[in-house]
């Protein structure tokens, strides 16, 4: 099959440096990457930004603590289940369709949050915006694979992957400024002129690429199977710190995942226009990007997840505060991501993926050492060690995803590539969560009785180990000051006894990534090839 790539019908020759706007701006590169960097920004943020509204929004709704998780994990289960299936819409449609109703919808499903009364309102709305989130974000990366010539596309990922860094990690600053200045509500109503911004820049900027062979029909039977995989999974991540890791309601979701997971992987070999071909994964190199992704987010996410207890309720600052303390790894985010793309581009994705690694594992290391009296000065040093080794993993392992899958199948390759981000995430939080409840459970009840500190029952022993486990000392009303440093000091070397050895693990998962990088490579069509190319005629091929 000849490969070719329709542009608004026309092909283009991947050669060319820059395609030519059909009208006005309309095609360029640099602008399309600008519009579809503030939506993008809008999805990353509130992934973060409402964390730190939470509590607001508890006391403000009466809600339950199990209420507000689900503002958080409703959003992150329906990214997580519907993104490969959108990115398929997006092959299917047209990128800069379904990213305009991407913007459209998740500006609107922010507003309704905002107008809401009640914590079932939010917790269905936020569903909403992660459903339509996951049609904005691989539509983002679809448009930019189509739009930048090949010797170019690196350092537009590379800003891609900078303004997904700077708002994940920027979330916490910008929340709690408005939630100490303004309402929760401003949280979510923020979003409104984003997304307003972002549709007049998409519907003036925007240009529709599509494949000549792109998909014409649609595998429902697939999307079934692919979704209620994921949602399995998922749902067993989220619900197994409640459950227990050993529950047999856990393990049931688990192996109802593997089960959907493997009548999705049968039915792909049979149907005639797959939702995801199988013979994207003979790519080694895409296959190494898609684990690569999924260990960094273990790592990051999973780690971070735990320094922002350590920042506020060890260190005592407010969420501002805590923000402010980890602007070392957003800056280094932003300043390395666009100088990674640089730097893959012309010495390829495999020495830089496996250096960042490297340099994650041991900023993670770093940060299992620290304790309640570290310095502002000795944080910063491993936050921006973190973030300069994340920028070229960020950037390298989404330009492999990417790269090596054909055109006509680039919003699959996104959608995969932010599912693995995605899950990823979800397993580190889960995983690493059980690491450190498990070393607060063996170490609290010794470091209790080491301190002479007043026996407790099981039953509160419990309860004190779940405060604990985010750093909050469990003290009760009327505790003699005294008797309140002293349970400070037990919980506070308690949780951090736990981070550090969460921080462990998560260094050598990050170690583990190393070698995984190793396995990467520049994509055929990253090289300047021909990027319409089928996979009957072997794109993408492994080649190492």
């Amino acid at each position: 099959m000849t490969s070719q790539t329709a542009v608004e019908k026309a092909p283009r020759d991947p050669q060319d440096p820059m395609p030519a706007p059909a009208k006005g701006l309309r095609g360029h590169p640099w602008l399309t990457l600008f519009a579809v960097a503030i939506g993008v920004m809008m999805v990353a943020l509130d992934g973060t930004i409402v964390a730190i509204a939470n509590p607001v929004i508890a006391k403000d709704l009466g809600a339950t603590f199990a209420d507000v998780q689900w503002i958080t994990n409703g959003y992150f289960l329906a990214l997580a289940v519907t993104l490969i299936t959108a990115g398929k819409l997006g092959d299917r449609f047209g990128h800069r369709q379904t990213f305009l109703i991407g913007v459209v919808g998740f500006a609107a499903a922010s507003g309704a949050i905002g107008l809401s009364d009640s914590i079932a309102l939010v917790v269905t709305f936020r569903v909403l915006q992660g459903l339509f989130g996951a049609l904005l974000m691989p539509a983002a990366l679809g448009l930019l694979r189509a739009t930048f010539p090949a010797e170019k596309l690196n350092m537009a990922i590379g800003i891609w992957g900078m303004v997904i860094g700077a708002s994940t990690a920027g979330g916490p600053i910008l929340g709690g400024l408005l939630v100490e200045h303004v309402s929760w509500q401003s949280v979510f109503f923020i979003n409104l002129p984003v997304g307003v911004i972002a549709l007049v820049l998409g519907v003036l900027i925007l240009k529709d690429h599509r494949a000549e062979n792109a998909p014409k029909s649609f595998d429902v039977l697939g999307i079934l199977l692919l979704s209620a995989a994921m949602f399995c999974l998922v749902w067993a991540l989220i619900k197994a710190p409640a459950w227990g890791w050993g529950a047999g309601s856990t393990w049931g979701f688990v192996a109802a995942s593997l089960v959907c997971f493997g009548l999705f992987a049968l039915w792909e070999t049979k149907v005639d226009e797959p939702l995801v071909p199988l013979q994207l994964f003979r790519s080694v190199p895409l296959s190494a990007g898609t684990v690569l992704m999924v260990l960094m987010a273990i790592a990051f996410m999973g780690g971070l997840f735990f320094v922002t207890f350590y920042l506020q309720n060890v260190h005592g600052q407010s969420p501002v505060e805590a923000g402010k303390h980890l602007l070392p790894l957003t800056g280094m985010m932003i300043v390395g991501s666009p100088l990674a793309g640089a730097l893959i581009t012309k010495a390829g994705p495999r020495i830089p993926l496996a250096g960042g690694m490297l340099l994650t594992a041991v900023a993670m290391y770093g940060m299992s050492t620290l304790t309640a009296d570290t310095g502002s000065l000795t944080m910063s040093v491993w936050f921006a060690l973190l973030g300069l080794g994340l920028a070229p993993v960020m950037v390298g392992a989404t330009e492999v995803i990417v790269g090596n899958a054909p055109m006509e199948l680039s919003g699959v390759a996104g959608g995969l590539q932010q599912a693995a981000m995605q899950i990823g995430g979800s397993l580190g939080t889960a995983v690493l969560g059980a690491v450190m409840a498990s070393k607060v459970d063996n170490d609290l009840a010794g470091n209790w009785a080491d301190a002479d500190l007043p026996q407790l029952t099981p039953e509160q022993m419990d309860q004190a180990a779940e405060a604990v486990q985010v750093g909050v000392p469990p003290v009760a009303p009327g505790t003699p000051p005294a008797l309140v440093e002293k349970i400070t000091s037990v919980a506070h070397d308690t949780f951090i006894s736990g981070m550090g050895l969460a921080c462990l693990v998560a260094a050598g998962v990050a170690a583990v990534a190393v070698l995984v990088a190793l396995l990467t490579k520049r994509g055929a069509n990253a090289d300047g090839g021909p990027p319409g190319r089928s996979l009957g005629d072997g794109a993408g091929a492994a080649h190492i």
